[in-house]
């Protein structure tokens, strides 16, 4: 049970239960910014932006590339429900850094036919695999 310290967080993708456990903190980014969230946060819903995800345990701190989807925040925890979240291990640092190479070279030989946006998700994916690797 959480005290006044922690809260409870649960990250839930389509195919398993990602995270659930005890926190101090979480911080990830959102449409709006990155976000840090404590205990007894206000309620709160956000979009999440892909980025790093770190997670602040009694026990230390985990950190994973959190790629897209919603957060739930409520005084009592948080629920992030994400399209994609790797662990640093399930990443394939190769396949990264090509799709890193790969968007920003979409991004710079722009064409009418090139969807920015797209591209620039891409990015912000590859970069934030490339982070938790280091």
């Amino acid at each position: 049970m959480a005290d006044d310290k922690s809260f409870q967080l649960r990250i839930i993708t389509p195919d398993r239960v990602f995270y659930e456990g005890e926190v101090m903190m979480v911080e990830f980014n959102t449409t709006e910014g990155e976000i840090g969230v404590l205990p007894g946060h206000i309620p709160l819903t956000v979009i999440v932006k892909p980025g790093v995800l770190r997670i602040y345990e009694q026990e230390g701190e985990k950190e994973a590339a959190l790629h897209a989807g919603f957060a739930e925040i409520l005084p009592e925890g948080v629920t992030i429900l994400a399209e994609i979240i790797e662990w640093p291990g399930e990443i394939d640092q190769e396949r990264a850094l090509h799709a890193k190479e790969r968007a920003e070279e979409r991004l710079h030989s722009r064409t009418p036919e090139t969807d920015i946006a797209r591209a620039e998700t891409a990015l912000q994916r590859a970069i934030a695999r490339i982070q938790v690797l280091k």
